[in-house]
């Protein structure tokens, strides 16, 4: 595993990720929040680094993505691209960035760039926003869509389940995906649909599509870090694999740390000048 994420240096670019899709390689994706963090994700080989409005939820301890604002999408973004020497950085635009009118969508997505430094955005809905994704595409600047589940709309369905499982959603769905190509984004994030539909829209599209929840015949996967590194403990989603159970792990070291301090055992002889 040394020896593959050393392989290749070179920065990850949205025309990287297309020859990969050519290619059948798949592309890992994966969110971060802080210089720290992204430093770790970036030197362990992965393609693409979120910048999630998520940042919302593990981050500032909201119910939603909605209450994150533009400026704090922007310091997350800042502080992560610090941290990144690879991989492609892409950063959400927040809720009520962009949904107003393209020109306004267009002025928030000149600001992330221009103080962030980041690589692309990404911004939530098909063709609803399709006007907007086109003026900042001709801006310059990259943009990946976001179908399926989009948690900037969570107040108007109501609930977390499964989307486009009625055929009527899921043409709409299939619709978006391909305009949101012809308006020129980069790619797609299909979240919580079923596995089927994300294939058959992944086999259509000539851009990646990356999938969260939409099963293994997408492009690539993208989860949330901290609930991939087990550190949400109560959070079980079906779609979720936990490569660690870094809640266990932290708690029995501050535990230990607590117990240390509180007899003396720490610091010691050698842990002092």
């Amino acid at each position: 595993m040394a020896g593959y994420i050393s392989d290749d240096t070179r920065k990850v670019t949205t025309h990287r990720l297309v020859e990969m899709k050519q290619r059948g390689e798949k592309i890992s994706m994966l969110t971060a929040y802080d210089y720290t963090m992204a430093q770790i994700v970036d030197g362990a080989g992965m393609d693409v680094i979120l910048v999630g409005d998520s940042a919302s939820n593990v981050m500032a301890g909201n119910v939603t993505t909605l209450p994150i604002t533009l400026d704090q999408m922007i310091y997350h973004a800042k502080s992560v691209v610090r941290g990144v020497k690879r991989a492609m950085v892409v950063v959400d635009m927040p809720f009520g960035s962009y949904q107003g009118n393209e020109m306004e969508g267009l002025a928030s997505a000149i600001r992330i760039m221009k103080e962030s430094h980041a690589d692309a955005l990404k911004l939530e809905g098909g063709e609803e926003i399709i006007d907007t994704v086109k003026r900042i595409v001709c801006a310059g600047i990259p943009v990946m869509g976001h179908l399926g589940l989009m948690p900037q709309s969570i107040n108007k369905y109501g609930t977390y389940t499964v989307r486009a499982k009625d055929d009527a959603e899921a043409e709409k769905l299939i619709r978006d995906a391909h305009l949101l190509e012809e308006a020129g984004c980069f790619a797609i994030v299909l979240e919580k649909i079923p596995a089927t539909l994300a294939e058959r829209v992944a086999s259509e599209l000539t851009i990646p599509i990356i999938g969260i929840g939409a099963g293994g015949h997408v492009d690539g996967q993208v989860l949330v870090i901290q609930d991939m590194l087990g550190m949400n403990n109560g959070f079980r989603p079906r779609f979720l694999r936990r490569y660690a159970d870094l809640y266990t792990v932290m708690t029995d070291a501050i535990s230990r740390y607590v117990s240390d301090v509180k007899n003396c055992y720490f610091p010691n002889e050698k842990e002092q000048y």
